[in-house]
């Protein structure tokens, strides 16, 4: 009984040094130097509800797995850096927080929390590329649109950006798409706040 007892001790020993590494999840978030906005800006704020979605992203990245580009033609999933939620969703929430600090209100929500509104700005967000270099740098290219319910005239634009990647790390990579997004948003507000009607 006690050969079995010590071989059972064994197995279980091996198996726990053999257990998989845990995933981690992570999720795009406002750029925190955007609190500091300026007198300025907060007077060319809008008094319409902005909402923000929606918002489409390539196939090769609309996945739970963080993809990264190894080469020009090689791409990585990583089935152990994961988006704690659709990329898309947590693209609108990132855009939303950062374009509520930027016009200084707060009536700007994701389109899925948001209470519709016709005289609310809407912003649609397509994501041409959605890129990510490990330690290197991260790169996005949107194209978008704000419009006025029923309205047929529209504010658009194309923001193309490149943001550095500072560190190692899957929490730098994702804070860099942060960045990247505040950029983007930082365009969408100035055609925002820009407008004859506001």
């Amino acid at each position: 009984m006690r050969p079995v007892l010590v071989s059972f001790v064994v197995l279980m020993s091996m198996l726990a040094g053999c257990a998989s590494p845990r995933a981690s999840f992570y999720r795009l978030s406002a750029d925190p130097s955007l609190t500091a906005i300026s007198t300025a800006t907060a007077t060319r704020a809008t008094t319409r509800p902005v909402i923000v979605g929606p918002v489409t992203v390539p196939d090769l990245v609309d996945r739970p797995q963080i993809v990264t580009r190894n080469t020009d033609n090689e791409v990585a999933l990583n089935e152990y850096a994961r988006w704690g939620e659709p990329l898309k969703s947590s693209i609108a929430d990132a855009i939303a927080a950062d374009l509520a600090v930027l016009l200084a209100s707060g009536k700007v929500a994701p389109a899925s929390r948001a209470i519709a509104d016709p005289d609310a700005w809407r912003v649609r967000v397509d994501i041409q590329q959605f890129e990510s270099v490990p330690g290197d740098a991260v790169m996005i290219d949107a194209q978008w649109t704000v419009r006025r319910f029923g309205d047929e005239s529209a504010l658009t634009g194309r923001s193309m950006v490149r943001e550095p990647v500072n560190g190692d790390g899957w929490d730098a990579l994702v804070a860099a798409h942060s960045r990247a997004l505040a950029r983007v948003s930082r365009e969408i507000a100035g055609a925002i706040a820009g407008s004859a009607v506001r």
